[in-house]
């Protein structure tokens, strides 16, 4: 038996320090020795940790360890780690946006995202587009069955139960196909262009706050909806390898027609599927809520003069849709969520109000005083029950 932490020597044959720790296995400790087959489990307390998102600019001023505040912050963060009280999972958001970073000072987006794995000691979230489309199919059973539109957030959408669970000793690291990363920050680039081109639309625009709400939700309608009729149109057309290759959005209305029975005709199915997208059942799934309230906030600070020069917006706003992105995505099911200053303050903005809607606590450079403090007051909360586990578990 391989043993990883000796602590002395075994109870069934005698051999002197070849009896110890194997493995931390959830809630027990297995215990074994070297030389014979003798071994036992000693119980671990029950763990309830708090998850914690590290948003990318988080994680890339600790990793160039160049700033105090970052350095400080982590080195508190990955103590509470591996004291069993925090979890801090990475996500593919995470993945997506490290490989289109270019890396300065000899550093490469490899050893970014090692880093970022090492922080997060292997624990993932479930990649985005798992979480979008368990939101979207979950809110849709729900307006069929002619159910409440209030969506309720269950943990296990995005992590697994087991990531309550104490660390073993090892961690299995499974890379994930990124796919042509020069076509994907071309894309990125285009898109940001993009976004700031409009802003010259959105200061002569009327609408209200609402009604740009309602826009963006009418927006991300349309978005599923071509993406659906493109790729039936290339299957329709022969192109089977739409199956293999299509964007995985464009199976999220193949998905909800599938909820409803086969034997209702595919245009009746299909007008479920829209009554459903302009219903509240949508509108209120987490994502797509807080998606469309940060689009239209930034619409009204560009109205209101914020980003005039458009040289300056661009560099602004470069990772913009990521950072929605992190936070639509996983905020609302996390116990505290680090962000950049420019994030803090949309997602403050009354009209979201991120931290009481979801009950995330929102960190960022213009409180870290609040964060520290708040590290510090988990661990001065350890019981005696839980420190004699970590000797256990870590001797």
């Amino acid at each position: 038996m391989l043993v990883s932490r000796i602590i002395g020597n075994c109870p069934g044959c005698g051999g002197k320090d070849t009896y110890g720790n194997v493995s931390v296995r959830g809630d027990h400790i297995l215990r074994g020795c070297l030389r014979c087959r003798y071994h036992n489990s000693v119980p671990l307390p029950t763990t309830k940790k708090k998850i914690l998102y590290l948003d990318q600019f988080f994680f890339s001023g600790a990793f160039r360890g160049k700033d105090m505040r970052f350095t400080t912050a982590a080195q508190k963060i990955m103590s509470l780690c591996a004291k069993q009280l925090l979890v801090v999972p990475y996500s593919s958001v995470h993945e997506d946006e490290t490989y289109q970073w270019t890396g300065n000072d000899g550093q490469s987006k490899d050893e970014l995202m090692e880093f970022i794995k090492a922080t997060s000691r292997g624990h993932e979230f479930e990649p985005a587009y798992d979480v979008e489309r368990t939101q979207i199919i979950n809110a849709f059973q729900h307006h069929l069955n002619g159910e409440e539109p209030e969506y309720l957030l269950n943990e296990c959408e995005v992590v697994e139960s087991a990531i309550h669970d104490w660390d073993d000793y090892i961690r299995i690291d499974v890379g994930r196909y990124m796919g042509d990363i020069e076509l994907i920050r071309s894309l990125k680039t285009q898109s940001i262009s993009s976004l700031v081109a409009i802003f010259d639309s959105w200061v002569s625009s009327q609408n209200n706050f609402e009604q740009d709400v309602t826009l963006e939700h009418q927006a991300a309608f349309k978005g599923y909806l071509d993406s659906y009729i493109e790729f039936v149109a290339r299957i329709g057309g022969g192109d089977y390898s739409a199956m293999f290759n299509s964007p995985i959005v464009s199976m999220i209305v193949q998905a909800m027609l599938q909820c409803i029975p086969e034997d209702v005709p595919v245009e009746k199915r299909l007008k479920v599927v829209g009554e459903f997208f302009i219903s509240q059942h949508f509108s209120q799934i987490p994502l797509q809520w807080l998606k469309a309230r940060m689009f239209a906030v930034l619409k009204d600070m560009v109205k209101r003069g914020a980003f005039a020069n458009r040289e300056e917006a661009l560099s602004i706003h470069s990772g913009f849709f990521y950072d929605v992105d992190h936070i639509a995505t996983y905020a609302p099911y996390c116990d505290a969520f680090i962000m950049d200053k420019r994030m803090a303050e949309i997602v403050r903005d009354p009209r979201i109000a991120l931290e009481e809607k979801f009950s995330v606590k929102i960190f960022s450079l213009n409180n870290w005083d609040e964060l520290l403090a708040w590290l510090d007051s988990e661990e001065a909360n350890i019981t005696a029950e839980h420190w004699s586990g970590l000797s256990e578990a870590y001797p």
